[in-house]
């Protein structure tokens, strides 16, 4: 199996593939609402199809809480502990990594970024990537705090706008479609993958593998 091989054994040129985690892989927004609900089953709420920004709190702050203690301790919902561990997959998702790990000359990992707060997020992304994809990725899990920072030829992240201390990071930027982002325009030469069920990333691996 491809994703049991050690990080320093590939002798040749191989595609090095980036997958972010949450809402690429696992259902971020989803479980939000679920655990939101049930905090504050009369508050109101987004659903997951009406999201329009990448942070949740942007959004909520806009909403008329008939508590505004609300709005303060929104955020200590997705900073709870297993909050991260229990996060549910997105369909297709696992499966599709898992086989494209296997391709000739493709390489994966999961790249994620842990939460400033990241007592319970990072060793939470651990227990997701172990118990969703198996003992063997963990070797294949990078956290940081900057994924421009971060060597590979493509980078499929549900975030629109990626930056940190590298203006021109060595992957293509491959938009993952997520609820934060459906409605808004992928500029300039990046991507879009709307799903893992309808095949299309397999002829994105195999139109990379051949500009090597």
């Amino acid at each position: 199996m491809a994703a049991r091989r050690g990080i320093g054994s590939m002798a040749q040129r191989t595609l090095m593939v980036l997958i972010d985690l949450d809402e690429t892989l696992a259902a971020f927004e989803k479980h939000f609402v679920i655990k939101f609900r049930e905090k504050y089953p009369n508050e109101p709420y987004i659903p997951v199809e009406k999201r329009n920004t990448f942070y949740i709190a942007d959004q909520y702050d806009k909403l008329n809480f008939t508590d505004d203690s609300v709005r303060l301790e929104l955020k200590k919902i997705y900073r709870s502990e297993h909050f991260f561990r229990d996060l549910p997959e997105i369909e297709g998702g696992c499966d599709a990594v898992k086989e494209m790990a296997e391709m000739e000359g493709v390489e994966v990992f999961i790249c994620s970024s842990p939460l400033f707060q990241y007592k319970y997020s990072a060793p939470e992304k651990y227990e997701w990537v172990e118990k969703h994809l198996g003992p063997d990725w963990i070797n294949r899990l990078i956290l940081t705090r900057d994924k421009t920072m971060i060597n590979g030829d493509i980078l499929i992240d549900d975030k629109i706008h990626i930056t940190g201390a590298m203006n021109n990071p060595s992957w293509k930027h491959v938009v993952f479609t997520a609820p934060n982002n459906q409605n808004m325009k992928v500029k300039g030469d990046k991507l879009r993958l709307n799903n893992w069920t309808d095949g299309t990333w397999r002829t994105m691996i195999e139109d990379f593998k051949k500009r090597l």
